[in-house]
């Protein structure tokens, strides 16, 4: 199957119109239905289904589009790495948590950016999506807020560590409080992200969870404080990210924290700008220690 293909179907997966996907791409609108009718017959699979209100994605459709969006991602990593290939120059691709530790990630960039061309790319999202982009090679580096697989992975630890509190309205009565207890929750609308409210959440009130009443789940800690600003629950996240005036950060008590971790395949074949960006990361490290 061509790139070239994989862009089509998904800017049809994206518009949901064949018209629109047709201007888009700057092809006939017959043209674009021909070629994703040959990419159906390749796989012997129907991607879409046509509606009265437009196209739809059929299931094999929904698994294409993900793999396909993998598909372009490598191909322009790839296409980059080879424009850029002398030493200094490149791009390199990043999955990242969400940290106040991410600062050295960025150091590093800016140490590197003085003496050299260098450009980056950066994606969010849960750590099974960002492990599933490394794994595929579209990312060069992972900053995961969880151990990773010590035999799948090189790794390093970031130098501190991120504490877990409470995002609370600053005239809330429970503001008042210096730290926040398991029984200080019950009762409250809360927020969180679904994979930490299972992990780190659970293992910090001993697997009593169901006690709790998770109000709202986010990936994005700013988009749970601006449900928080507006009064409409309290957030667990991280210090040190959220930084509205008419909130407060108070600690979990016990003490919560969570280890970072930037990652890399084992055995990568890094460009001379992923190398160059480990290199420098590694000395940041030694010099925080």
């Amino acid at each position: 199957m061509e790139i070239r293909l994989a862009k089509y179907f998904l800017a049809v997966a994206r518009e949901k119109n064949f018209t629109r996907a047709a201007e888009i791409l700057h092809v006939s609108q017959p043209s674009l239905s021909k070629q994703i009718k040959e990419l159906e017959e390749e796989f012997g699979k129907k991607l879409f289904v046509r509606q009265s209100s437009g196209i739809k994605l059929t299931e094999e459709g929904i698994f294409f589009k993900n793999r396909a969006a993998d598909l372009v991602e490598l191909h322009e990593k790839i296409e980059s790495e080879m424009k850029n290939s002398e030493i200094g120059y490149g791009e390199i691709f990043f999955g990242l948590a969400e940290s106040f530790q991410i600062k050295f990630v960025a150091q590093a960039i800016k140490n590197l950016k003085t003496y050299s061309d260098l450009k980056f790319s950066v994606i969010s999202g849960d750590t099974e999506q960002i492990i599933d982009k490394l794994d595929n090679g579209i990312l060069d580096f992972a900053v995961l807020a969880e151990n990773p697989d010590f035999h799948k992975y090189n790794f390093l630890q970031f130098p501190e560590a991120d504490e877990w509190g409470l995002i609370i309205p600053a005239d809330d009565e429970i503001a008042q409080k210096k730290f926040i207890t398991f029984e200080d929750l019950i009762g409250l609308p809360l927020f969180c992200s679904g994979q930490s409210w299972r992990k780190e959440i659970s293992e910090w009130c001993g697997g009593q969870t169901e006690k709790l009443n998770l109000a709202g789940s986010f990936k994005l800690s700013y988009n749970g404080a601006v449900f928080v600003r507006e009064k409409l629950g309290y957030l667990l996240t991280f210090d040190k990210l959220i930084n509205f005036e008419e909130l407060v950060f108070r600690p979990l008590y016990p003490k919560c924290e969570t280890k970072l971790y930037l990652v890399w395949k084992k055995f990568p074949k890094f460009s001379p700008a992923a190398e160059k960006f480990l290199a420098e990361i590694k000395i940041l490290f030694a010099e925080s220690n």
